[in-house]
């Protein structure tokens, strides 16, 4: 695999959670039928999950998965991703979904209807960013 820079992984955050608060905001409104919660739970988990995912991007990163002295850069390793950090972003927003709402129901509901959503969502996100080659170092 390719050096990866900060500047690639913090790109790559800003990114996911342009797509992700989106994605938040249109389920807790559904889910609520209220606007302003969904907005509150999308805003909430800006600075959350952008720290988690920011984390979660250096952990793949430094895990050598790897197959005769080669990284695998797979879909297998994204869809290994995929799975970790839908786990901590469900998690996260059932807990901050049951804050702004005050019912821990309602949360689960919003982070259960996130599993597809999200994961479908970051999938595409991993494969678009694989085809990128920018803030890698070495690029060739």
């Amino acid at each position: 695999m390719k050096d990866a820079s900060h500047k690639r992984h913090i790109a790559k955050t800003v990114t996911w959670r342009i797509v992700g608060t989106l994605d938040t905001i249109i389920l807790s409104w559904i889910i609520t039928g209220d606007l302003l919660t969904g907005v509150k739970i999308g805003f909430a988990e800006v600075i959350t999950k952008m720290v988690l995912y920011y984390l979660h991007e250096r952990v793949w990163f430094k895990i050598n998965l790897s197959k005769d002295g080669k990284i695998l850069e797979s879909r297998k390793r994204h869809l290994a991703k995929t799975f970790t950090w839908r786990g901590i972003g469900t998690l996260d927003t059932m807990a901050l979904s049951w804050l702004a709402t005050g019912n821990p129901l309602t949360g689960l509901k919003i982070g259960f209807a996130e599993l597809i959503t999200k994961m479908i969502l970051y999938y595409l996100h991993e494969r678009a960013w694989y085809k990128s080659k920018f803030g890698l170092k070495n690029a060739s």
